[in-house]
């Protein structure tokens, strides 16, 4: 049964103050740009969990725009406000962990100083302290929260009816290694009233050779540990640190009420997965990989269709489905565009259905496939390649018992190019991404 919304809470936090590192007689400057987002409204007298993402610079070692961590804000019941932020250093991956200690004799200091340590690999490397500057970032502080409508996104749709498809999956990269990772879980229910069924496969997209993968059945049901698994020689065991806000690649509504042929959405735009993957070749290690999950509840597979999840870098991401109904009627229209672009913390176009409404286009094919489109302001080309020596084909079976073949590739190559209208058309960014693409092309 889905989950009612409800209210949560965000805000954006700024701190600034000095870190001095283990062997150094110098303090090195540091800052922090952090978005706050919880599942709930923050009350004083209880503790609240958040997420944490956003940018952290240290003088001469760090400029990441991708830190993410949790946050524990319990003012009356614990008496502290604790962070733990995960940012990349110069190549290291390093841990912030910072406490505000909240007393009734100093409350203003108290909530705005935060003594913290850097550590790596759990040994520490560095300590200092963090302010948060009344004069200058209070104003920006109180004009950023906001309590916007939350849901379980996590929660499964699944209610047994006949002729329902829901899928869970996970797509990411290792950095170090440049191997990509696709996990996915589906659960069907046939149409014709026959027991459901579920299962599933792991695949690695090795940047030196052919995919390869494994499929798995499972009891019919929502995964129980979605990220902790066994497929003939691979097992799996991650953990998933959301890094961004839930994206929605179709309309909200389309999602709470599946009036949709499909609908498709992510409960974090971007992630971070730590955690071993054991396969015939030996074992892969993730230590922050980027990467995302995503949700999918419909009535199967369209009759074509190519989907993308683009890491841009810097909290940045792109998401992109376009499909063909296979809906009678439906299936003889051109390509419906489901385009969402976040970057710096907003999404363009405005609201979901402005792309799949609006002169968007997708040309559908392989090996390349591509996406154009525009608004009043601003516009936009994607041009996706899934080279055959990395791409995966397999099938599905829709709940009508009609098949599918999707062709992954998590190894696929993407240009986007985003301009901007000031009297004429002028750039307004561009991205390259050789090998760490997320991409799929289905047909029937």
């Amino acid at each position: 049964m889905k989950a009612l919304p409800r209210r949560g809470t965000a805000f954006d936090e700024s701190m600034v103050g000095t870190v001095r590192l283990a062997g150094e007689a110098r303090d090195r400057p540091i800052r922090l740009d952090l978005a706050v987002r919880a599942d709930r409204i923050l009350l004083p007298h209880r503790t609240t969990d958040a997420t944490l993402t956003g940018r952290v610079r240290i003088a001469g070692l760090a400029d990441d725009p991708g830190a993410a961590g949790e946050l524990e804000i319990s003012p009356l019941a614990r008496r502290r406000i604790r962070y733990r932020l995960d940012l990349t250093a110069d190549g290291r991956r390093l841990t912030l962990h910072g406490w505000k200690s909240v007393t009734a004799r100093r409350p203003l200091a108290s909530m705005t100083v935060l003594p913290f340590t850097l550590s790596e690999d759990g040994a520490e490397v560095g300590r200092g302290t963090l302010r948060f500057p009344l004069a200058t970032a209070l104003p920006p502080f109180l004009a950023s929260w906001r309590f916007p409508r939350r849901e379980d996104a996590q929660a499964p749709r699944w209610d047994g009816t006949p002729g329902r498809t829901e899928v869970w999956y996970t797509t990411l990269t290792d950095p170090a290694s440049g191997t990509g990772l696709w996990l996915h879980h589906e659960l069907t229910a046939p149409s014709d009233g026959s027991p459901a069924r579920a299962h599933g496969w792991i695949a690695l997209f090795p940047p030196d050779g052919p995919a390869e993968h494994a499929r798995y059945t499972a009891d019919p049901g929502p995964p129980a540990e979605r990220l902790r698994g066994k497929a003939g020689p691979y097992t799996w065991d991650l953990a998933e640190q959301p890094a961004g806000p839930p994206l929605y690649t179709f309309p909200r509504w389309a999602w709470r009420h599946p009036v949709l042929p499909a609908a498709h959405m992510l409960p974090a735009a971007r992630s971070r997965y730590t955690g071993t993957v054991t396969h015939p070749g030996g074992e892969l290690r993730l230590a922050g990989a980027p990467g995302a999950g995503a949700r999918i509840y419909g009535h199967g597979n369209a009759r074509r269709w190519a989907w993308l999840h683009a890491d841009l870098g810097g909290g940045d991401v792109l998401e992109v489905v376009a499909a063909v109904s296979h809906r009678p009627g439906l299936d003889r229209l051109p390509p419906l565009v489901f385009l969402r672009l976040l970057r710096d913390g907003r999404t363009w176009p405005r609201r979901a259905a402005g792309s799949a409404l609006g002169p968007f286009r997708a040309v559908i094919g392989l090996p390349e496939w591509s996406v154009t489109g525009r608004t009043a302001l601003r516009r936009i080309t994607v041009t996706v390649r899934q080279p055959e020596e990395r791409t995966l084909a397999l099938d599905y079976t829709d709940p009508d018992g009609s098949r599918a073949v999707c062709r992954n590739s998590e190894s696929a190559d993407a240009r986007i190019t985003v301009e901007r209208w000031w009297g004429r058309w002028r750039p307004d960014g561009e991205w390259t991404l050789n090998g760490t693409a997320h991409a799929e092309v289905g047909t029937r």
